[in-house]
């Protein structure tokens, strides 16, 4: 058993408060687990992470680095260079994910339902509407809602979002699908339960993720047994088309407006999904039996390095 492991936390990604938070608790948990923990805020001095790891010889790094260069595969394939065992998803998986251009032609080619969707240019995006009224605009390699942008019908800010477009050069829009926000933990092979996420907010963006108050789960969702046994499918071989390993966590919209059982879509997998006190997936797994510092605890018996 991994006695002595690294959590690796912060980050330089538009997620280092969420990855902050999610580090702290996640530390505190594998101590109660009975591991030797080695806690390393990473900043932007690579060379100096290289070396706290080596220095540190952990058993196993736990990762809870959101975002960019966090759970995008840079971080990976930095830990399978210096060979050594990494909890969450390998460096081809994690790159892929968080490319959601690159996840979506995976997931469509394992015939997971997607709302129809259109990669454009800034300029594309301000000359015309990519797809029909209303549409999401979100940025093709961030998490956490960063960027996301509904458009309706008379809503005119079109053609300042493209202008002030900061996140590169392609902008990912997406039919907006009506209905009910649901999320879906897989551990392993493992789909852990069907969780709706209900906020006050205009949709359920970073704020709403992390602020207290910002949204409130039902677990089990109060939908059709049917749905929830579709959602649970789904989340799994999405995990096993996109190659993942330990924890991840599938999100989907549910268009019940004509009945149930509605309409699944699919819209994205997360590979390094939150691990705060508000975070869904530990909610999950406490909802199934297993503790926090359980979850943990399987994470780092998971980790990996290599493909």
């Amino acid at each position: 058993m991994s006695k002595r492991v690294a959590v690796l936390f912060g980050g330089i990604s538009a997620e280092r408060e969420v990855s902050l938070a999610s580090g702290n608790q996640c530390i505190t948990a594998l101590q109660q687990a009975g591991f030797e923990v080695i806690p390393i805020e990473v900043g932007a001095d690579l060379a100096g992470l290289i070396a706290q790891l080596q220095a540190a010889r952990p058993d196993a790094v736990f990762n809870t680095l959101h975002g960019r260069f966090g759970e995008d595969g840079c971080i990976q394939g930095m830990l399978d260079w210096l060979q050594l065992p990494y909890t969450g998803s390998g460096l081809r998986a994690s790159a892929v994910a968080m490319d959601k251009p690159a996840a979506k032609a995976l997931l469509a080619a394992a015939g997971l339902p997607l709302p129809q969707h259109v990669l454009v240019t800034p300029e594309q995006l301000e000359a015309a509407d990519p797809l029909p009224r209303p549409f999401v605009v979100k940025p093709p390699n961030e998490g956490s809602s960063v960027g996301v942008t509904i458009l309706r019908d008379g809503d005119n800010r079109r053609a300042a979002i493209a202008r002030e477009w900061r996140f590169g050069p392609r902008i990912m829009v997406e039919s907006y699908i009506p209905g009910r926000e649901l999320t879906v933990a897989v551990m392993g092979d493992r789909a852990l339960a069907v969780t709706e996420i209900a906020t006050h907010l205009q949709f359920y963006d970073y704020e709403a993720k992390y602020a207290d108050g910002g949204s409130q789960h039902a677990i089990p969702a109060p939908i059709h047994p049917e749905a929830a046994r579709q959602a649970m499918a789904a989340a799994v071989a999405a995990h096993e088309a996109l190659g993942c390993r330990g924890v991840s966590r599938a999100d989907f919209r549910y268009d019940d407006t004509a009945g149930e059982p509605g309409r699944l879509f699919l819209l994205e997998v997360n590979t390094q999904p939150g691990m705060t006190a508000t975070s869904l997936v530990p909610e999950q797994a406490a909802h199934v039996g297993i503790p926090f510092p359980a979850l943990c605890a399987w994470m780092v018996e998971q980790a990996r390095h290599g493909a």
